[in-house]
């Protein structure tokens, strides 16, 4: 037997006397125990977990090279302080003149054409508009008749206007308040007094006003060329859910499914798929041609990194992955910064393209189990691994869904999911319509203030589209 399948500290001749039962069962031992040592050893930097789970004794991540500067503002640095306002919109002037010379007592006469000019902006105490509608009820003197005025159109049906149910919207879709928060804040900033109650109804208007409009963005987003996915988990009630996220550069949907399986990704991303996905390696986007999706290099980062910290093959095939990956990104921001050209770009990641193939072939005949597992997956779906390379507008890394994924992650860690279908339509329709309008720089509460207004007259709600989109893939 060779001496590298011995077990370590047992020497050949031992092995051989020792009953096959019991080798096997040594084996069998020896790879449960490393197993779990790979899982205690696992972190932020070498799996996907978040760095709030890292314990103390996790290594910091390396410090960057000092560069010598001092800390702050360089010198010849180009400040930037803020701006005066053009007198158009500044509400109130007082010009400070002085009444006699500082030298000899004369009084003074005359204007300064160019006064120093400082601004202070104040913000003024928030006094809610309360609004009596009064419905009259007269009598015919004719006929007799009693006839009552129906309610305006404009009226909203509760006690809050459309403002109100707005603000709300963001403060808890937005800011990330809890109900009893936003009851605190509006209470306290806009002298409104509204129950924790009052607020979960708040909410239910504005999911009510945005559900025309995020439908019409779920439909733009299957349809667009290129899209990142992912998923995190979520409980309704006592249901385990799915909260998925579909991003393009304009407009991003979240949807709270009921599985994480391929069926989810398929509702999300829909049947028939349009253009690339971006994904990390989960098995629920495997359904996908590998020639529509691109492998997150992040994930792999991790990956590689966790193989480098085992031993033996394992080891050694994590490192050089890690020196591909490495050069691979310094490429890739040049291409990105303009400094390197795109077939320049391609021509010179062929070679590493080679190297990868070469290495993950050497993964299959002697990493670990585990890293075997993860060596044939890859090749299988190589085409996927080099999407980035060969089209454009496609990033190695799915770091655009992740990003705006944590925001919903934090709200389930502050409210442990939701308690109803309707109180996760309201999640998932407020992320989509803030992350949203936040990629295309369109103001939040104005979107949904004019939103619920809309709902209230049964008008129409404003798109959540680009005002000038980008071409559709035809279906």
């Amino acid at each position: 037997m060779p001496n590298q399948t011995l077990p370590p500290g047992i020497s050949e001749e031992d092995w051989n006397a020792t009953p096959v039962a019991v080798r096997v069962l040594v084996m069998e031992l020896l790879q449960r125990v490393a197993q779990l040592e790979a899982r205690l050893n696992q972190t932020s930097r070498n799996s996907s977990k978040p760095p709030s789970s890292d314990p103390p004794s996790v290594r910091p991540r390396p410090a960057k090279e000092p560069t010598g500067r001092k800390s702050g503002g360089q010198l010849g640095h180009e400040g930037h302080g803020r701006k005066l306002k053009p007198e158009s919109e500044v509400d109130q002037i007082i010009d400070v003149r002085p009444e006699q010379c500082g030298q000899c007592g004369t009084l003074l006469l005359g204007e300064d054409p160019e006064p120093e000019r400082h601004q202070v902006t104040e913000l003024p105490r928030i006094t809610p508009v309360v609004t009596e509608y009064r419905r009259h009820c007269l009598w015919c003197v004719a006929c007799g008749t009693r006839t009552q005025a129906p309610w305006p159109a404009t009226m909203p049906g509760g006690s809050f206007g459309p403002r109100v149910q707005a603000t709300v919207g963001y403060l808890t879709g937005r800011i990330g308040a809890s109900q009893r928060e936003a009851q605190d804040i509006l209470a306290t900033l806009c002298q409104t007094d509204v129950s924790v109650g009052g607020v979960g109804a708040l909410e239910q208007a504005v999911s009510a006003a945005l559900a025309v409009p995020v439908a019409e963005a779920q439909t733009y987003v299957q349809r667009q060329p290129v899209r990142n996915a992912d998923e995190t988990s979520w409980r309704e009630k006592t249901q385990r859910r799915w909260l998925w996220i579909s991003v393009t550069p304009l407009v991003t949907i979240f949807r709270l499914l009921k599985t994480r399986g391929a069926a989810g990704a398929k509702e999300l991303l829909g049947e028939v798929v349009w253009g690339i996905i971006g994904t990390d390696h989960y098995a629920g986007y495997h359904w996908l041609d590998p020639r529509q999706r691109q492998l997150c290099w992040a994930h792999l980062k991790r990956e590689f990194l966790a193989w480098s910290e085992r031993t033996g093959e394992t080891a050694r095939i994590g490192l050089a992955l890690l020196a591909v990956e490495k050069q691979l990104f310094e490429w890739w921001y040049r291409v990105r910064d303009g400094t390197l050209a795109w077939a320049d770009f391609q021509v010179a990641m062929l070679p590493l393209m080679t190297r990868v193939r070469t290495l993950l072939q050497e993964g299959v005949a002697g990493a670990d189990a585990k890293a075997q597992g993860t060596c044939r997956n890859l090749l299988k779906r190589e085409a996927a691994v080099w999407t980035f390379v060969w089209e454009t507008g496609v990033e190695p890394t799915n770091n655009s869904a992740a990003r705006p994924l944590r925001r919903a992650v934090l709200w389930r860690r502050r409210s442990f999911g939701t308690q109803s279908v309707a109180g996760s339509h309201f999640v998932e329709r407020i992320l989509t319509a803030v992350t949203t309008l936040r990629q295309q720089r369109r103001d939040v509460l104005d979107y949904l203030t004019a939103a619920c207004t809309a709902a209230i007259s049964n008008d129409p709600a404003p798109s959540l589209l680009p005002l000038t989109s980008p071409p559709l893939l035809a279906r």
